[in-house]
């Protein structure tokens, strides 16, 4: 695989329960990039980010990523290896504080047993207070400060989303699987996720594939685009071109338009 390509799907396929969900979908994407699949409801990308993380065998095809087929290994094995999602309900531990739900992302760089965690001394309290420093400095990066020990339920559904991306990012991936991160944001939330995506990309260099709605966000922050539609790839490109291409604009609204 060429060098410059972080993670390549050839001809994937997935059928569930007879309904074919993905039709031999194949993308490359180049790493350091930050790359948008859209596409209307029922498209197939979070199908298509379910399979990447683990949650979802495909029936066929393959997911390539630094040299390990996705396809052959389950969830935890792909978290270990890094590559991190998010989903597009926060999905939080809602009665614990936003450090502890931080720190919670940390759990797979632990390397002590159970005994020694039980004992907590020596090795184990130098991992502790490694694992809360990494934890603080993603707290301080998403200026989440004033919330860190806040219960997580007692908070705006924006700054929960903004925690789900800071737990993703507690594992330390190589790629990141952001999946809707702004539904349900304000536009001034929508504003803060842009400034932080754009932070991730920019000042620690994470490959992003991002499943996301909002056209303007997309136009303006990816630097490739596909398009799905009923599980098929129908486009891909640069932003300027895909969202001004026919069969785009026709996936979306079910019509012909002159552009």
């Amino acid at each position: 695989m060429d060098d410059s390509i972080h993670l390549s799907i050839s001809r994937l396929n997935l059928l569930i329960g007879g309904l074919k969900i993905l039709n031999e979908v194949s993308i490359d994407v180049p790493k350091g990039s930050l790359f948008s699949i859209i596409g209307p409801n029922g498209a197939g990308k979070t199908s298509l980010l379910n399979c990447i993380s683990g949650i979802y065998h495909s029936t066929s095809g393959d997911i390539i990523f630094n040299g390990y087929n996705l396809t052959k290994l389950q969830s935890h094995e792909i978290a270990k290896i890094g590559i991190a999602r998010t989903f597009q309900h926060a999905e939080l531990f809602r009665r614990m504080t936003v450090l502890d739900n931080i720190l919670v992302g940390r759990h797979i760089k632990m390397k002590r047993g159970l005994i020694s965690n039980g004992i907590f001394w020596g090795k184990t309290i130098e991992e502790e207070v490694l694992n809360r420093e990494k934890a603080e400095k993603i707290i301080d990066f998403l200026e989440l400060q004033r919330f860190r020990k806040n219960i997580v339920s007692e908070l705006p559904y924006g700054i929960q989303k903004i925690i789900g991306l800071g737990r993703a990012l507690a594992t330390e991936p190589q790629i990141l699987l952001l999946d809707e991160p702004s539904a349900g944001m304000t536009r001034r939330e929508k504003e803060d996720l842009a400034k932080f995506i754009l932070r991730i990309k920019h000042e620690i260099g994470i490959t992003m594939i991002w499943v996301e709605h909002d056209m303007q966000l997309v136009g303006d922050l990816s630097d490739y685009i596909v398009v799905l539609n009923f599980g098929t790839k129908i486009v891909e490109g640069l932003p300027k071109d895909v969202l001004r291409d026919q069969r785009v604009i026709e996936a979306y609204l079910g019509t012909k338009m002159a552009i």
